[in-house]
């Protein structure tokens, strides 16, 4: 069980008044407005037909007269006919305005993230939080999602009280004759009695509802616990996870189920936890009945002493239990948005997570034949809670135009290299420089726009084969199909039924087509293809390429890198054979750079040691 938050009532307000400013901001559509009148002409409808019933019962006891009766009749149609129509209209811009606000609140929570230093992305505690509130909203509806209900409970539940109290105080001031025998019915004690057990009316069962949903509350950690139990078997049951082959290897089945038979634990927890809702909400509807009949009694024994008719003991009675509905309707609500505030609350927070790298404001300056100078000034750096260094006081500058090739062993600091160069990370201490200026200085997404990269990692997306290379709806297909070629996709391209409009993967489309490991890579290298970037960084390009497509597009690597300065981490050594440069990197180091014939002459050095190792391979 999560640590219970403590909130003073300044810190509630604040938390509601912003998720409301937060919840109106995602519809981009005056989403409050329209539920507040909503919610405002629906409460206003049951006294409409209570006033007039109450007037057409009298008018029937009373005088009887016809053309009254047609004339109350006659508005009492027109008004709820009237009212219906303005409700029903009301209801269908309510329903446009929050059309799309369930899907926007992910869109908040993924805008956010992408948002986000890269730095706080890859932060695992940032990750729980983003899956905490995510599976809070979907689970349950808890933080932005449970906002609607409650401020449709609190404006609907204000005009039924207000409009309640303007009926019941006529009750009140109906007197009895001073020798009626229940002219003690009138006295100050019995309306303070009156008035007492209305206000526990009011109290007392949303009291308990609240309670409940407070229970609830708690439950939802549980609820969630559960869930991510689920999900992962769901997911490696169906082979979503990629386990399927390990599976079946090491019949991993009985481990799996016999893991997520404990996650039994937390629905349990979760379904005592709705008992007891449950019966918190039985008892409140148990109170609610029993100072319902004292109310009602009271009115009945003033009517039955002669203190008005037939047709108010309709208008007091309807008008109590409106009363009582919204006085509870508003105090539920407004306890519900009480008990979603630590949901709240932890939306904010990591809505709030801060973007200290900094955003310069200069322009990349393109330089004739788009030559950019790279340099790296005695740069190290840690990762973010770690104490040991991923590199270490490197220093290089790129030969602008060639091809650099970055080798090493595993954990030798290459692929953090490229993630300084890239900006992802700022340096822990040094400086990098772009045409002699700190990259710093640099528009961040400008900055960003100089590199065509193929991660390691790399995804594509369930979209068509011409969006994904293109990355957008509108391409140009000559384009597409140029980059595809220069990358060995070409024959492929041929046999997709589609072509380029050809889905690959099957999310969407049932026809889409499931690209192997090198055909995935090869549209990944088409995409840093078509963006035309003047570098391109290639993280093991070739991993899921066999050797015949390796050299093919190896062969192509300078007709299809034209000009532009390409960087190639490898560990394939075969690549540093079509580089004129080569960076050799160490325990986080730089230790050695040259071209291949150079470093391949130093016998005792680390860059002979790796290729004779692999040169069995090559020859």
């Amino acid at each position: 069980m999560e640590t219970e938050v403590k909130y003073s009532i300044k810190q509630h307000i604040g938390l509601i008044l912003r998720g409301y400013k937060k919840y109106n901001d995602l519809n981009k559509t005056p989403a409050v407005l329209s539920l507040i009148l909503s919610s405002l002409v629906e409460a206003i409808v049951p006294f409409i037909n209570l006033y007039f019933i109450a007037m057409i019962l009298n008018e029937l006891t009373g005088a009887r007269e016809p053309q009254q009766l047609i004339r109350l009749v006659l508005w009492t149609i027109s008004l709820n006919l009237t009212a219906l129509l303005i409700q029903k209209g009301l209801e269908r811009w309510t329903e446009y305005c929050n059309s799309r606000y369930w899907p926007n609140v992910y869109k908040v929570h993924s805008d956010k993230m992408l948002s986000l230093d890269f730095g706080d992305a890859e932060n695992p505690e940032v990750r729980k939080q983003y899956d905490d509130i995510n599976g809070h909203h979907n689970g349950m509806g808890f933080g932005l999602g449970r906002l609607r209900w409650g401020l449709e409970g609190i404006s609907g539940g204000l005009v039924r009280v207000a409009f309640s109290i303007t009926l019941v105080v006529t009750l009140f001031r109906s007197s009895l004759s001073d020798d009626s025998m229940y002219h003690w019915l009138d006295s100050p004690w019995m309306t303070v009695a009156v008035l007492f057990i209305l206000i526990l009316m009011v109290i007392l069962p949303p009291y308990f509802t609240v309670m409940g949903g407070k229970i609830y509350q708690e439950a939802t950690h549980l609820n969630s616990k559960g869930n991510r139990f689920y999900s992962f078997y769901f997911d490696a049951m169906g082979q979503g996870s990629g386990t399927a082959k390990d599976i079946r290897i090491y019949n991993q089945k009985p481990i799996i189920e016999s893991q997520v038979k404990e996650s039994v634990k937390f629905f349990s927890g979760f379904f005592r936890y709705s008992r007891y809702d449950a019966k918190m909400n039985m008892i409140g509807t148990a109170i609610a009945c029993i100072l319902n009949g004292a109310v009602y009694l009271y009115i009945a024994m003033k009517a039955l002493s002669g203190a008005f008719g037939i047709g108010e003991i309709i208008l007091y009675v309807g008008a109590i239990v409106q009363f009582n509905n919204g006085f509870s309707s508003m105090l539920t609500s407004l306890g519900q948005l009480v008990i979603n505030n630590p949901f709240l609350d932890k939306v904010f927070k990591y809505l709030d997570i801060p973007n200290p790298m900094y955003r310069g404001s200069l322009t990349t300056e393109i330089r004739s034949g788009q030559k950019y100078e790279i340099e790296f000034r005695d740069v190290s750096f840690k990762y973010p809670a770690s104490d040991e260094y991923a590199i270490k006081n490197v220093s290089m500058k790129f030969n602008i135009g060639q091809r650099l090739a970055i080798v090493g062993e595993n954990g030798s600091g290459k692929t953090t290299f490229i993630k300084l160069l890239c900006r992802l990370y700022d340096p822990t201490e040094g400086e990098i420089l772009l045409n002699g200026i700190d990259i710093k200085k640099y528009d961040y997404d400008e900055y960003k726009a100089i590199f065509s990269v193929v991660f390691q990692d790399f995804a594509l997306l369930p979209f068509t084969l011409g969006q994904n290379v293109a990355v957008g709806m509108n391409y140009d297909e000559d384009k597409v199909r140029q980059t595809l070629d220069n990358a060995g996709f070409s024959e492929r391209l041929e046999t997709m039924p589609n072509g380029l409009d050809t889905y690959l993967y099957k999310n969407f489309e049932d026809d889409g087509v499931e690209p192997s490991g090198g055909e995935a890579q090869k549209i990944a290298l088409a995409r840093a293809l078509y963006k035309e970037a003047p570098f391109i960084i290639l993280d093991e390009p070739t991993a899921a390429l066999d050797p015949i497509a390796e050299f093919e597009v190896y062969s192509k690597m300078n007709e299809i890198v034209g000009d532009k300065t390409a960087v190639f981490i490898s560990h394939r050594l075969s690549s540093c054979r079509f580089c004129c440069d080569i960076a050799v990197f160490h325990e986080g180091r730089l230790i050695q750079r040259g071209s291949h014939e150079d470093l391949v002459a130093g016998e005792d050095d680390k860059y002979y040691e790796l290729w004779t190792a692999q040169a069995q391979y090559y020859e």
